[in-house]
């Protein structure tokens, strides 16, 4: 899709900036109703959609970014979290109500909300219980690793905020720019036609146009 709106714009520009420019070539498409004021009207359209591209490329750069940065803070969070619930594990060994309170049981859940509300539920119950802490400050792993580890999960519920953000804000701009192009698109095409019709005696116009006569 990208690439055909590039080539749009690309044959519009030429068509609609060498039709403004040529004097000798307008009164034979103001003849057939593209004066200056409807040439300048289309000039008008591939300048909004032009522009609306460039802000498009913009958002959809941003919602990659963000989602690499949400990819990033994730592993960051996890690869703590899974530490800590491995060592938990071994901690608290026969201990079903604990494995449950704490959701040590079974794999990580795939989705970014499961797994952070798995990752919060392990902190949380964790860092909550006096006597569970005790047994794992016995392994070396105190409620300051933790609180640490809770913020990373922090972060990255803020990274998929703002992924959400750029996501809508990258859709709204990929709306707006191709039904500006879905615009320029028609008018281009009704201007094209007429100027085959226009220019048919003046293959050498036709050809400035961008437009080859078989």
């Amino acid at each position: 899709m990208s690439k055909e709106i590039d080539q749009l714009f690309t044959k519009a520009g030429t068509a609609i900036n060498n039709s403004l420019q040529n004097t000798k070539l307008q009164p034979l498409l103001a003849e057939f109703g593209y004066t200056a004021e409807k040439l300048t009207e289309g000039k008008a359209l591939l300048d909004t959609a032009t522009s609306l591209n460039i802000t498009q490329a913009k958002e959809t750069g941003e919602k990659v970014q963000a989602t690499a940065t949400l990819d990033e803070k994730r592993e960051l969070a996890n690869r703590e979290y899974i530490k800590y619930v491995k060592i938990a594990r071994i901690a608290f060994t026969d201990e079903p109500g604990i494995w449950k309170s704490l959701g040590l049981a079974g794999e990580r859940k795939g989705s970014i909300s499961g797994w952070i509300s798995q990752a919060r539920q392990f902190y949380s119950n964790l860092m909550a219980n006096t006597d569970w802490m005790t047994k794992m400050n016995t392994y070396g792993i105190t409620i300051e690793k933790l609180q640490a580890g809770e913020e990373l999960l922090q972060e990255v519920e803020e990274a998929q905020n703002q992924q959400k953000t750029e996501m809508g804000e990258a859709q709204e701009a990929t709306r707006l720019r191709d039904e500006a192009a879905d615009i320029l698109q028609d008018w281009y095409s009704d201007f094209i036609a007429i100027a085959r019709i226009a220019l048919e005696d003046n293959p050498q116009y036709l050809e400035m146009l961008g437009i080859v006569k078989k």
